[in-house]
C-alpha cells in the first residue's frame, strides 16, 4: 500500500517571517523568564542578568531560522502562538510559585 503524499512545504514568505519575528521574540522572552526564576541561583543571582540578556537572541534567531519548516504560514503563527501561550502561562504559574503566593 502506498504511502499518502504529504503536501509540499508552502513559501508563505510574509507571514512565515512575520510569526517568526513576533512571535520567536516573544517566545524567547517567556523562556529567558522561565530560566530567570528557575536557572541557578533563582531570580536574584547576580551574575545571571547579562546571561538572559544574551540567550534572548539566540533562542529567537533558532526560532526564526526553523520557521520557515512548517508547511504554511498560518501553520507557523497557530504552532507559535500556542507555544507563546504554554510559556507565558508556565511563566506565569512559576512566578506565583516562586513569590510564595
Amino acid at each position: 500500500m502506498a504511502k499518502p503524499k504529504r503536501p509540499p512545504i508552502q513559501p508563505h514568505w510574509w507571514s512565515k517571517t512575520l510569526a517568526g519575528g513576533v512571535l520567536g521574540f516573544t517566545l524567547a522572552l517567556a523562556l529567558m523568564g522561565l530560566f530567570a526564576w528557575l536557572g541557578p541561583g533563582g531570580i536574584e543571582a547576580p551574575n545571571k542578568v547579562q546571561f538572559n540578556m544574551w540567550v534572548v537572541p539566540v533562542i529567537w534567531m533558532a526560532v526564526f531560522a526553523f520557521v520557515y519548516l512548517f508547511r504554511t504560514g498560518l501553520h507557523a503563527w497557530l504552532w507559535l502562538g500556542a507555544a507563546n501561550m504554554a510559556a507565558f502561562s508556565a511563566l506565569a504559574v512559576v512566578r506565583v510559585i516562586m513569590e510564595g503566593g
